[in-house]
């Protein structure tokens, strides 16, 4: 259960946490990131020309400046991001698409084996009509050298790295972002620069109303891995996008990167009002935060939570279900919150109203529609049970660690998120040592 931690001056003192001054305490990345007074680095950008041994063959084209509008770069080449390159790829040559990867061997591995795979209802689809680069602070000892988007800015950005890495990735780039970019964030997870906290990382990072429009897109579908390059769409679902915060001099510039991922096939994208996006982000982490860590820990497909569960495990899900539910209810009654709720970039709807997300946030609604999905993934293993088994970093602390986080910024505390993650975290295997490390030694 959920603990209140203090009653006193709870509001005034969480409200002066989105200040950074005085002293005020923010959340860890965001301190770290307003200590901060270092330049964005230079990049430069490999391209397969850079390799030694890479014998160019016309394939492989660099971004100039004449296409950077329409341009969509996709940084971060793992499952969603092959998801989303495959369907924007169908796009054509109207829509050009260019894959950041992340370290050198993936360029070579490019070169060797261009293509992303993506196998659907049985069917692999094979794409190498893209652009591919290597952002990095060294410039290339062998073939052209560019500054990325040749000291240019980029205007449409995907981010589908994994959520630690997300904001930190952006951060590095913010050299060639200004308010005419939008950057669209794919992760699992809430994203950081929702309300209180966008504003003081754009107003710290950029000119005063020229940081990007900040786009989220939650994503329902399921898609696993089979290796380099290669994923399969295990289960269809859908998007629901719009702007976390938009720039009020450059809102529209948006418009382009949204309605080329609406259009794209297979995602099923669609646009929805700001309070909503927050509502569906905030649903879909109660699911992450069930489902990811206890696979993660018992190493199991997802069904398993699901399909007759043993009475104690099921036990705990309740018990992490009612935790959560509760911070989620004190969430839509805090003043941070009425600016999404209500703000000019949300749509009025009394399903929406703080009232109404009090129900809809209960443990019993909650609880139906984590069996709702449950029922739909039951065939799937999960993000992080993938990784843990790969011994990968987890998005655990982007899950369960923001509803701790977020209950300490609400006055209260989550003390059996905290364990989960702590388990994930610490490497612990099976039921038998999960349910042990909640309800003790039988």
């Amino acid at each position: 259960m959920v603990r209140f931690v203090t009653n006193t001056s709870t509001t005034t003192r969480l409200l002066a946490q989105s200040v950074p001054k005085n002293g005020v305490t923010l959340p860890p990345w965001l301190h770290n990131i307003t200590q901060s007074i270092s330049a964005a680095p230079k990049l430069y950008a490999w391209t397969p020309e850079n390799l030694p041994n890479s014998r160019n063959n016309g394939q492989f084209q660099s971004a100039t400046p004449k296409d950077l509008q329409r341009r969509i770069f996709i940084l971060g080449i793992g499952n969603l991001g092959r998801l989303y390159a495959n369907s924007l790829g169908k796009l054509g040559e109207e829509v050009p698409v260019t894959l950041v990867l992340h370290r050198k061997s993936l360029l070579e591995h490019w070169v060797s084996e261009p293509g992303i795979e993506l196998t659907r209802h049985g069917v692999t689809e094979k794409m190498s009509s893209f652009d591919v680069e290597w952002w990095t602070e060294e410039a290339p000892t062998h073939g052209p050298v560019r500054e990325v988007c040749d000291g240019h800015k980029i205007a449409n950005l995907l981010v589908a790295t994994k959520a630690p890495d997300a904001l930190p990735q952006v951060d590095r780039l913010r050299r060639y972002l200004d308010g005419n970019s939008t950057v669209g964030f794919v992760q699992n997870g809430m994203n950081k620069l929702w309300p209180p906290y966008g504003a003081i990382y754009s107003e710290h990072r950029f000119p005063p109303r020229q940081h990007p429009n900040w786009l989220v897109c939650v994503t329902t579908h399921g898609v696993f891995s089979l290796g380099t390059f290669k994923s399969v769409h295990a289960a269809p679902a859908d998007i629901a996008m719009g702007l976390v915060l938009p720039n009020p001099n450059t809102a529209h510039a948006a418009d382009y990167l949204m309605e080329q991922i609406g259009r794209a096939p297979e995602l099923e994208a669609r646009k929805v009002p700001r309070n909503a996006l927050w509502v569906l982000q905030l649903e879909k982490l109660i699911i992450n935060s069930l489902i990811n860590p206890l696979t993660a820990v018992i190493r199991c497909m997802n069904g398993h939570l699901f399909d007759q569960p043993a009475p104690e495990l099921k036990k705990l899900m309740d018990i992490l279900v009612d935790e959560a539910s509760q911070i989620l209810q004190a969430l839509a009654q805090h003043p941070s919150s009425k600016d999404i709720l209500s703000g000019a970039d949300s749509a009025p709807d009394a399903d929406l109203s703080k009232e109404a997300l009090v129900e809809r946030f209960s443990a019993v609604r909650l609880n139906a529609m984590l069996q709702r999905v449950g029922e739909k993934v039951k065939d799937n293993r999960s993000s992080m049970c993938q990784d843990v088994m790969a011994g990968k970093q987890t998005e655990v602390r982007e899950f369960n660690g923001w509803l701790v986080q977020m209950a300490e910024y609400l006055g209260l505390e989550a003390p059996n998120h905290k364990k989960l993650c702590e388990l994930v975290e610490g490497g612990v295997i099976g039921e038998t040592s999960l349910l042990e490390a909640y309800f003790g030694k039988k």
